[in-house]
């Protein structure tokens, strides 16, 4: 099915980001150029700009092709050299211009467009992508290696001939969020309850269900609110029928000042192969309620969260109605998890030494 090493099977056996190894190809730094065309932040761009960071932090020289104007510009370290390409029909050619400008050793693409771009980069350029959504044949197969980030991942891999390797998410290095007082900026009362959600607004994320289990099952003093931007914003706003407890705050700079201020944190999504805000949530102590995804099924077994079927209104509103229950003492408690699985530095060397192995092949 997918040709891995024995460290790669390793750490696709435990999946727990334990460390790989320090990255360095030969011990020397290496020129990595990851590529993502997107014009907005959200949980993949994240993924890329913390570990852009964090490579150049190490040492080595690191470069992120993406849209001209992109706002992930603004988010890379001054070690990090952004390259905006505008012109879609052209990116393919302009980014194989840059791979032999900057002499690149290895391309790590990051979501649709920038893994066709990279595939057809020049030869000799060592090729990888990390699977946020999922393996699919015509993006993924002429790919030298692909970063699984489940154990679901590596099953669906099919016939692909490259390497493949499972690292999950890891928690990103974060800045503390500036104080944010999110009841008063929506004028709410001080004793109001909070149940909130961060992500895309996109069928896909589910938000649709979180808004109708929220209006079956919360008491009157609770409020939801949404931080993102997406096209399913308009439905969300009729499907809560104007009921004032309902709040689409559009997008969040300061996620960890939004996750401070809530009681219970959501992740409704109908699919996720990681979820990156549920780790932030995790790391802020909150309780969580999510669906049973691939990712979050896999990396919160044996956490202390609720997970529920994806898609059910029903089961999402028994889950909120339990944490909202007068006897349940614990329900709406802070929780210390166990983020030791989520190490960054772990999760970072890992990246670097399948880079190693992929560029060490004849």
């Amino acid at each position: 099915m997918t040709d891995t090493s024995q460290q790669s099977r390793a750490a696709a056996q435990d999946g727990t980001g334990a460390s790989r190894g320090g990255g360095h190809a030969g011990g020397k730094p290496m020129r990595i150029l990851h590529v993502l065309f997107s014009s907005r932040i959200a949980g993949s761009e994240r993924y890329c700009i913390d570990l852009a960071n964090a490579q150049a932090a190490l040492g080595h020289e690191v470069h992120v092709a993406g849209i001209s104007g992109s706002p992930m510009a603004g988010e890379l370290s001054p070690r990090v050299r952004f390259h905006g390409l505008s012109l879609p029909l052209f990116r393919g050619m302009r980014l194989r211009w840059l791979a032999r400008k900057i002499g690149a050793d290895l391309a790590h693409a990051h979501l649709s467009p920038a893994c066709k771009a990279v595939a057809r980069g020049p030869k000799g350029l060592a090729k990888v992508a990390t699977l946020h959504v999922g393996y699919k044949p015509r993006q993924h197969a002429r790919l030298d290696g692909v970063i699984c980030v489940n154990r679901a991942q590596l099953k669906r891999l099919d016939d692909y001939g490259g390497r493949a390797v499972l690292i999950a998410n890891w928690m990103p290095e974060l800045e503390a969020g500036a104080p944010l007082d999110l009841r008063a900026r929506l004028n709410l009362p001080r004793g109001t309850r909070l149940v909130g959600a961060v992500g895309r607004l996109h069928p896909s994320k589910g938000c649709d269900v979180l808004v109708s289990a929220f209006l079956k099952a919360s008491p009157p003093d609770a409020a939801l609110v949404l931080a993102g931007e997406g096209p399913q914003r308009a439905e969300l706003e009729k499907l809560s029928g104007g009921d004032p407890r309902i709040h689409l705050i559009g997008h969040c700079a300061n996620v960890p000042g939004f996750l401070a201020n809530l009681d219970l944190f959501v992740s409704p999504s109908r699919e996720e192969t990681a979820g990156l805000a549920i780790l932030e949530a995790m790391q802020a102590g909150l309780p969580i309620v999510s669906t049973a995804t691939d990712g979050p099924s896999e990396y919160l077994a044996g956490h202390p969260v609720t997970l529920v079927e994806p898609g059910s209104v029903d089961h999402l509103a028994a889950a909120i109605g339990v944490a909202f229950q007068p006897d349940n003492i614990a329900g709406l408690a802070r929780v210390c998890y166990d983020m030791r699985p989520f190490s960054r530095s772990a999760g970072v060397a890992n990246v670097l030494q399948f880079y190693s192995e992929i560029a060490a092949r004849p």
